[in-house]
């Protein structure tokens, strides 16, 4: 039984769609962001929930954060810098708003001493480069390529030995792509920036080869709960993604395609490090979803879909603004 919770990033893309699915839950549920990349726009439909409190505010704040979990007993922790490319050029971002924020919540939570369960938005990241090809929970070892995706390994660590050690459940969802409305980074996203301001080019990072896994948001909030209601073990580890495959070149016709343009070229920049968009890019990632399908759940749409969709929800808001 769902019981008081709070949602950190509960403003941000992931969040404010979790928030709209537990919001006929009756449950009372603390949002917890520092508006950094989260918006009240998200959320402002919600405002009027007498369940809901919002504390603007940043985990790294160890005082506010004792103060976000102090009355709840379920935590999401959603809240992270998720952009890879950056976690190149300043590591220190990373650690500090991923490693050490999820430290001082970790820390909130033993302090409380009534958080029953802590669930974590974790990363394909953490997997690197694996040899096999779906990759299960179990793989190893892990072999992070990117910053990023080892401040979220690092992160798990953590959540686990504190699960552990302190008495709570844990849950860690290894996230694939995640794409949808109210998204503010990722390749979609930045297809359409681009087409905005140049119709007749667009430009794609890396040799085009890249080839991964995407899912659409409500898809994913569905197996998050999910997991909440039948995770049984101490610790739990979910990959979360679709079960095939779409490569950048595609994704970039799906977008074009979706704002009916006509005639616009496409030009490689040819990567770095054999083709990768950037440094720590996964060229190719594909997650065994077996174990959160054993539960009940299956992606309703797959890669090409979750593109197309995604592209029309983020091209129809950017009309809006």
């Amino acid at each position: 039984m769902r019981k008081n919770l709070v949602i950190t990033g509960g403003a941000g893309f992931i969040g404010s769609h979790l928030l709209d699915a537990l919001k006929n839950d009756g449950v009372n549920i603390c949002v917890f962001d520092n508006l950094s990349t989260g918006k009240l726009e998200h959320i402002n439909h919600h405002i009027e929930n007498k369940k809901l409190t919002f504390m603007q505010g940043d985990l790294l704040d160890i005082d506010k954060v004792t103060k976000a979990v102090e009355h709840y007993n379920i935590v999401f922790h959603l809240a992270a810098n998720p952009e890879v490319r950056v976690s190149s050029v300043n590591p220190q971002i990373q650690y500090q708003q991923n490693v050490a924020s999820t430290f001082n919540l970790l820390e909130a939570a033993r302090k409380a001493g009534n958080v029953e369960t802590f669930l974590f938005a974790s990363s394909s990241a953490v997997y690197g480069e694996p040899r096999r090809i779906p990759t299960p929970e179990d793989y190893a070892p892990l072999e992070p390529i990117s910053i990023y995706g080892a401040t979220k390994l690092a992160c798990e660590a953590l959540i686990t030995a504190y699960a552990h050690t302190y008495g709570f459940k844990a849950i860690i969802y290894r996230l694939a792509n995640i794409i949808g409305s109210r998204s503010q980074h990722g390749v979609i996203h930045d297809f359409i920036k681009k087409l905005r301001n140049n119709p007749k080019q667009l430009e794609i990072l890396g040799d085009g080869t890249q080839i991964k896994s995407y899912l659409y948001i409500t898809d994913c909030i569905e197996a998050i709960l999910l997991g909440l209601e039948k995770a049984q073990k101490r610790v739990e580890v979910f990959n979360l993604g679709s079960e095939d495959q779409i490569n950048v070149k595609t994704i970039a016709q799906i977008v074009v395609d979706e704002m009916k343009l006509k005639n616009v070229g496409f030009k490689l920049t040819g990567g770095v490090d054999g083709g990768r968009g950037w440094k720590g890019d996964v060229k190719n990632m594909l997650l065994d979803i077996s174990r959160i399908k054993s539960l009940g759940w299956k992606p309703r749409l797959n890669s090409e879909e979750a593109v197309r969709q995604a592209t029309y929800d983020l091209v129809k808001e950017q009309k809006k603004n």
